[in-house]
């Protein structure tokens, strides 16, 4: 009997790893996506795995959370991953890619596929059959009204926001300078220092200026996600929290000119972050933003280095809706009412570029082996995707939010560690020496 294709809707960073882990378990896929013909709010091209707010990924060191994430999908053979590492750009110690290279390369590499066919259309209903959800946090209205007639629930939403990106030339290299925290890895950040007077100058215009309405909102139910306020918000907290935050200036002196005595710290710093592997295109981090876009280049011109910067984005500010995956989902991202139901990326209550591939993987996986007959996949908990899809499927439903990849959710080492660095490297082993056994224990063939 022919094989019935599995649909998947959604050419995100989720959508796009499961479409390639279905096909690559020889099952034919469907992938659905509506761009071109309807774009979210945060969406300006046609590619599969469009980056819309940074174009990092996170901390590449294995003994960080993130970047141990990065190392499991490796030996799962993740696909979104493998481009990550082809396209590559320099960030100090974080994985971050040439955006629109990483996007295009997915692009093709999907639709030269025999298995993957790919539709651009609109789906408002939830079709039959094996599905995966991978619609993001800007689900479409028609489908996100049939998923919630299907859950009974209402969406739970925080804000997000992207931050604007500059042209390299533009930046006044007389001022910023390439630096990396406490000379960690490469140099690969630009670095705006600023003293008291230019950082509380800043501060009181960051906080006198105007934002965005946000009409389409629901202001009354609205949360800002901690791990990307915008910048404003920030300021509004008070004087110093954003030297505290993202213009901490601790680990970054600017270097002296020969002869000089050592340059002592800066107030703050801005810290710019390259977007493209030619280094044209520089993201300002932590930037996220809701301010009006002329109010983006009146304020963030008065950082020293920026005073001519020329902006090839402006940041934007768009809602996020995920659901209560709790009472949803099981941690094979399974929907406990109807299990050849699956979802994954942010719409599940992940948060992060590679907690959405991780997710996309397991759906993907796990809905293929739906279609071979095979008991489906539960990661283990002492993993980071296992740890992270046990969290969302088994954390208070009442409380739920967003969760990044981080070291909180891993199961007890069983021992008292006070050194952070060698907790997280002990974390890590575990983590790694027991996906490798999971793998093999299934004879998945992923080393």
């Amino acid at each position: 009997m022919e094989q019935q294709p599995i649909q998947v809707i959604g050419g995100g960073l989720a959508g796009t790893e499961a479409a390639w882990q279905i096909a690559s378990a020889g099952i034919p896929v469907i992938l659905h996506e509506m761009r071109p013909k309807r774009f979210s709010p945060a969406h300006h091209t046609e590619h599969f795995a469009e980056l819309v707010c940074s174009n990092s990924f996170g901390a590449k060191a294995s003994d960080r959370a993130t970047g141990l994430l990065h190392e499991e999908l490796r030996q799962l053979s993740s696909i979104v991953i493998t481009k990550a590492d082809e396209h590559i750009v320099p960030a100090g110690g974080a994985l971050a890619v040439d955006r629109g290279q990483f996007s295009q390369d997915l692009t093709e590499t999907l639709g030269n596929h025999p298995l993957i066919e790919i539709r651009r259309e609109e789906v408002r209903i939830i079709p039959e059959g094996i599905v995966v959800l991978a619609t993001g946090p800007l689900t479409s209205p028609d489908l996100a009204e049939d998923l919630r007639r299907f859950t009974g629930m209402e969406y739970l939403s925080f804000f997000d926001a992207a931050s604007p990106i500059v042209v390299g030339e533009s930046i006044n290299r007389d001022i910023a300078f390439l630096a990396s925290r406490y000379d960690k890895g490469e140099a690969a950040y630009l670095n705006c220092p600023m003293n008291k007077q230019q950082y509380l100058q800043f501060w009181q215009a960051l906080c006198a200026a105007e934002q965005v309405e946000l009409k389409d909102f629901e202001r009354d139910t609205a949360k800002f996600f901690e791990a990307c306020l915008p910048i404003e918000e920030l300021a509004q907290r008070g004087e110093d929290t954003m030297r505290y935050g993202p213009l901490k200036p601790v680990g970054l002196n600017p270097p002296s000119a020969e002869g000089e005595e050592k340059s002592s710290r800066p107030y703050a710093v801005v810290q710019l972050r390259q977007e493209d592997k030619a280094g044209q295109l520089w993201n300002l981090v932590g930037f996220q933003t809701n301010l009006r876009w002329s109010e983006q280049k009146r304020v963030f011109q008065m950082i020293p280095g920026l005073e001519n910067a020329e902006f090839v984005r402006l940041g934007v500010m768009h809602r996020n809706t995920f659901i209560n995956a709790p009472q949803l989902m099981l941690p094979t991202l399974q929907f406990k009412q109807r299990p050849t139901l699956l979802a994954a990326g942010q719409l599940i209550g992940t948060e992060g570029y590679t907690a959405a591939a991780a997710g996309g993987w397991l759906a993907g996986s796990n809905a293929a082996r739906i279609a071979l007959g095979q008991e489906s996949l539960t990661l283990p908990p002492t993993t980071m995707m296992g740890a992270l899809f046990e969290f969302i499927s088994s954390a208070s439903p009442k409380h739920f939010q967003p969760m990044p990849p981080n070291f909180g959710i891993l199961p007890d080492l069983g021992e008292k560690i006070k050194n952070k660095q060698e907790r997280y490297g002990r974390y890590r082993d575990r983590a790694l020496t027991d996906l490798r056994q999971f793998v093999l224990d299934r004879g998945m063939g992923h080393t």
